[in-house]
């Protein structure tokens, strides 16, 4: 059986991550869902490993790695092929172990990532991610030509998408300035984008040192309220317009709590002023490609954020570009 009749006759996909791939793994499951109609779990590799998990030989196990050296996610490797899985990989680094490990597989070729902190390789992955639920949708026949044909499109158009959006700059850079001075953040993002609200508390987390949580929207309200104050900076990501309405009413209750809030919408979207101390208006994308201008501007965030506080942004304590330990 080759490669493409494996994902046709996948009874699920299960992936296995960790950290910023774990986060574009929650992505590559919606994705797979929405266009293939494939069940997806998402797996912590760290987790996977140790315990009893079900794997059936008609499953795919997805493992993902920027560095391709992640020793967690190599175990869960070698579980899912003990128990008869094909496995496939999606890492950054040439001859890498996860590369010589799985069945098959593809490289992002994103180049070398320098910095600890991972960045583009996140952006490089759902990249990558998008171009596989797409092959799959269209050999199964869930998508239609003209679907697959604007996904494309979408695909084509990102850099210069990206470069609109480092014209932000300069604006994130300023306002960011405030930040030094917060002990605490939390991230809200809905769908596609609340494993992106995730990968920006990360960052934050990672290059500043200041804690920071990410939380699906709508659960704001199951207990996490209690945390908001007028020195809780609040990142809320308000760009699905089938729930918008819901998402502005959750930021209107972090607000009406003295909360700085940070609002990121598409730029065709009408919004009153006064909901948001900062209004960051992206490029008009497809839900599903939200997730791209977003990251970057939650990146240069937890950029300036860092560099604010006279940090080192490439070399951030206590980490370590490739995690080969357990």
């Amino acid at each position: 059986m080759d490669n493409r009749e494996r994902f046709l006759n996948a009874r699920r996909i299960i992936f296995v991550a960790c950290g910023t791939s774990w986060h574009a793994s929650l992505i590559g499951e919606y994705l797979i869902e929405d266009f293939c109609r494939i069940p997806v779990e998402v797996e912590y590799a760290s987790e996977f490993r140790y315990r009893n998990p079900v794997i059936y030989p008609d499953d795919i196990v997805i493992a993902v790695s920027q560095s391709g050296e992640t020793a967690d996610t190599l175990a869960a490797i070698e579980l899912a092929k003990q128990n008869g899985a094909f496995v496939y990989g999606i890492c950054n680094v040439i001859g890498s172990s996860i590369a010589r490990a799985t069945d098959s597989g593809t490289y992002i070729h994103v180049g070398p990532e320098i910095g600890v902190a991972s960045t583009k390789a996140f952006t490089g992955q759902v990249t990558v991610l998008t171009m596989l639920a797409l092959m799959i949708a269209r050999v199964k026949g869930t998508i239609d030509q003209e679907c697959s044909r604007k996904i494309a499109k979408h695909l084509l158009d990102l850099p210069a998408v990206l470069e609109e959006v480092l014209r932000l700059n300069d604006r994130i850079a300023d306002f960011s300035k405030i930040f030094t001075y917060a002990h605490n953040f939390i991230y809200l993002g809905r769908g596609y984008n609340y494993p992106t609200a995730l990968e920006g508390a990360l960052k934050l987390k990672e290059i500043s040192y200041i804690h920071a949580e990410a939380y699906a929207a709508g659960e704001l309200k199951h207990g996490t309220i209690a945390l908001i104050t007028d020195h809780v900076p609040v990142i809320a990501i308000a760009t699905q317009k089938h729930i918008f309405a819901k998402t502005i009413s959750n930021i209107r209750e972090v607000k009406a709590r003295g909360a700085y809030v940070v609002l990121l919408v598409t730029e065709d979207t009408a919004v009153d002023e006064g909901i948001a101390d900062v209004i960051i208006r992206i490029p008009k994308e497809d839900d599903k490609f939200t997730v791209f201008p977003i990251a970057v501007v939650l990146q240069l965030i937890a950029y300036y954020a860092s560099v604010q506080k006279g940090l080192d942004v490439d070399q951030p304590r206590n980490l370590a570009k490739s995690v080969t330990v357990e």
